[in-house]
This record gives structure tokens, sequence and C-alpha cells, in this order.
């Protein structure tokens, strides 16, 4: 199958990439290179620079390539920014992909694996299934949450049309053989931080708030692989070619992780040791948030392979002594 995919140099859609051509398909890349880098591509894609909603390069996409189906990862995600900045989230993360569909809806492109977050969520004191309480509280969380009404309006309205939506969790680490991971330096995830503190690339590690309502009064979280979030996206297509209806699937390992605990880990397998800071917590922030993944096992057959701490922190610090 011929495949685009929106964000294809960044982190996960990089990583997707690898396993799609694994799989036999074609893939077309479409991305800004604003966060994402030409050199987590293969060579055997089909790279397009620019915006994601261009008419012209969406239009070599259907035309020239005969994609049949997009993965939509290009966004922007950083918490804290949207927050300074909301336009820009509403801007880059719905307004875009509001016409990106349109795009789709003309050409009759009809098969969407869509990329959101458990940034839609109210923390929980227990794993949130997909029908829990959707209340974000930041312009990242609320563009997302907008961008999956807008898709869930298309399948009423559009009978070619079908999706998949994966809410993932705290996306981390790095392929195991060292081989792609993010690159990116100033991602925001504790992960991505600690490894760059642990081998003095920042001077400034901070953890915000100690004054939770939780075991050590950290927030808690639950890591996901990026390889394993990789092989949901791949099954969400399979899914979808054998026939399977729209659906929302949460995507983590149904078990968290305190702040300290992650930090802990990192301490302990990193070649030095490196200050940590304290600070307020930061508006919004839930205290706890961990992913009920009975649905997208049950109905995907998604089966987690690198479901370990250790191992998500160990491949994060191991990439990031590779990359300048």
């Amino acid at each position: 199958m011929n495949i685009l995919v929106t964000g294809g140099a960044g982190y996960i859609g990089s990583h997707t990439i690898r396993i799609l051509l694994e799989q036999g398909h074609k893939v077309v890349v479409i991305d800004d290179l604003s966060t994402g880098y030409r050199e987590a591509l293969p060579d055997d894609v089909v790279f397009l620079q620019g915006s994601f909603d261009d008419p012209t390069l969406l239009g070599l996409a259907w035309g020239e390539y005969k994609v049949e189906a997009v993965f939509h990862f290009a966004a922007s995600i950083n918490v804290e920014e949207s927050k300074r900045q909301p336009f820009k989230y509403f801007e880059n993360n719905f307004l875009r992909t509001m016409r990106l569909l349109e795009n789709m809806q003309k050409h009759d492109i009809g098969k969407l694996i869509f990329s959101s977050t458990s940034c839609v969520y109210l923390e929980s004191e227990t794993p949130v299934t997909e029908e829990a309480p959707k209340l974000p509280h930041n312009p990242y969380g609320q563009s997302k949450l907008m961008c999956e009404w807008l898709i869930q309006s298309l399948q009423k309205s559009w009978p070619n049309f079908r999706y998949t939506a994966l809410r993932y969790f705290n996306v981390a680490g790095a392929e195991p053989d060292g081989s792609n991971g993010q690159i990116y330096p100033q991602a925001p995830h504790l992960i991505k931080r600690s490894s760059q503190a642990a081998l003095g690339k920042i001077a400034d590690f901070k953890i915000y708030g100690t004054d939770y309502n939780t075991a050590d009064g950290t927030c808690i979280r639950d890591y996901v692989h990026v390889k394993d979030v990789a092989l949901a996206h791949a099954a969400s297509l399979n899914y979808l070619l054998q026939g399977g209806p729209s659906d929302t699937f949460n995507c983590g390992y149904k078990k968290g992780f305190s702040v300290r605990e992650v930090v802990e880990m990192m301490q302990e397998i990193s070649p030095r040791q490196f200050d940590v800071r304290f600070g307020p917590r930061r508006p919004g922030d839930p205290s706890q948030l961990i992913a009920d993944n009975q649905k997208i096992i049950s109905k995907l057959g998604w089966i987690p392979q690198y479901n370990d701490l250790k191992m998500i922190c160990k491949s994060a610090l191991d990439w990031e002594a590779k990359i300048h």
C-alpha cells in the first residue's frame, strides 16, 4: 500500500515508517523539518518538505504517488509552549488538520491513523479507559480533542472514511539497536531531559511539584516505548485493512512510575550523577495518568514488547550519547 506519513521525520513518525517499510508498504513523507530531521528517514521513502496541509504537496501524494492511507503525526506537542502560544497550537494542530482532512475528502482518501494524546483526559486514580471524561487543561490537549471531534463528524458524513485514533501516553526510549531515537534537543519529555542531564548536556534539570497526592509526592505517568507505539500504528492500519470499524484506542502499558522513580532509574544507569532541582507544580499537570490498555490489546492484537522502565531509560541514554 502507498501511505502518506505527515511529520514522518519526527520521533514517532520515523520509528513507524521503519515498520511500515518492513511490512512492504511504500511511504511518502511530508514534513516541514521544524522539529524533524531528514536523516531520521530511510533512503527508500519519498520526502516532500513543507506543510502537511499544502495542497500542492497533497496533490503529489494523491496523484503521482497514489497514496491510499494517511498516518497523521505532524503537530506541535509542547504542553508548556501551548499555554504561552495557544494560537500556534490551534493553527498547527486543528486548523491545518481540518484542511488536510478536507483535501483527503475531496480526493476520497478514506483511511486515517491519527495521533492523539492522553492529555485529553482528566487525572484519575485508576487506569483510564477510552470512555473516561475528557477535559484537557492546555491548548495542546484541547487542539487534539477538537481534531478527534472533527474526525468523528467526518465518519458520519463520509461513507468511505474510516479511522483509528491512538491516544498515547508518555512515549520514550529509542530503537534497541541504537539506530534511531529522539533527536530534537528541546524535546520536553522527562526521559529525554534526564538523559541529557546524565550526559552533562544540560545543567538545569528540575522536577516540578513534590506535593502531589502520590506515594513520593511526584506525578505518576505511564511510560511507553516508542517502538511499541510504532507497532500500535502498524496494527491500526492492519485493523482498517481487515475491515475494522473506526475506533479510538489508548496506547500505554497500564503501569505507572513516578517522576522520582524515573529519575532514580536514570541516576542508577547513568555514567555520572547529575544534580536535580525541585520547583513548584506546573499548572494543569495531573497527579496520575495511566492507560487502561485492554481495548487496544483485544481489538488490535497489540502485544507490547518493550514494557520495561530500565530498558526504556537505557535505550534513551545510549541514543543520547550517540548524538551531538
